[in-house]
């Protein structure tokens, strides 16, 4: 049995989901999501097998819901209605994707590739094309306790690594978020967001002050008033970055 969450964003898409999948053998749906975080929370809590997940959603995209999921991600067919091009980038990182409107022989064919595909070149294959959001990724999903938020990459002051965890600092409050640091730093504005130190990355606009240190380190204050250090072989890349922002 495929135990499937439906996301899209449009409540007659999904229920249109919800009677084709009556057809398909040996499939269950989990439950339906109508945002990106509301997709994570389902995700995390029902532990579907299968995400039939739209791309086009308002807030946050299919592809970024889908860089985001903590590993190990179900299965992913993401649902579309991308012109020609687009569609020719699925095909060539052979992702499954279901080209809207859906009809019930294309769900089941697609559904039955799911099955008969390994875990581990379903993830490669996800991968692949979620590297398509990569540096073009303005909105982060962050977890606090057991809900998510949508936080714009303008709000972060801030992220951390800490305790293991990659943490998220806006001005008002922290969260935590799956990805590491190295993942986070490809998904960010380059011209926003500079790498401090093995464990810290900074939004530039947030800098007030950099103090040089003896050793060629350096401390950042940020306007919230948390001091971070710089490493030594990152002093000179900061230092230049700012200057080139203002």
């Amino acid at each position: 049995m495929i135990r499937v969450l439906i996301v899209d964003d449009e409540e007659p898409a999904r229920e249109r989901l919800r009677l084709l999948l009556q057809a398909v053998p040996d499939v269950e749906v989990a439950g339906e999501a109508s945002n990106g975080e509301e997709a994570i929370e389902k995700t995390v809590n029902l532990r579907p097998d299968l995400l039939l997940l739209d791309i086009q959603m308002r807030g946050i995209s299919g592809l970024e819901i889908a860089a985001c999921l903590p590993r190990p991600r179900p299965r992913i067919i993401f649902c579309t209605a991308f012109d020609q091009y687009a569609v020719e980038a699925f095909e060539l990182h052979a992702v499954d994707y279901l080209l809207k409107p859906i009809n019930r022989v294309r769900l089941a064919q697609s559904i039955e590739r799911i099955r008969s595909k390994p875990a581990y070149d379903a993830e490669t294959d996800v991968d692949k094309v979620t590297d398509m959001v990569q540096g073009k990724c303005t909105r982060l999903l962050a977890r606090c306790g057991d809900r998510f938020r949508i936080i714009p990459q303008r709000e972060v002051v801030y992220f951390s690594s800490e305790g293991g965890l990659s943490r998220l600092n806006t001005r008002e409050r922290q969260y935590v978020l799956d990805p590491t640091l190295n993942e986070l730093e490809t998904r960010l504005d380059p011209g926003l967001f500079c790498r401090i130190s093995r464990a810290a990355i900074v939004n530039m606009d947030a800098v007030r002050e950099v103090h040089p240190m003896i050793g060629g380190t350096a401390n950042v204050v940020l306007n919230t008033g948390v001091v971070l250090e710089v490493s030594r072989r990152r002093v000179k890349e900061l230092l230049d970055r700012l200057e080139g922002a203002r």
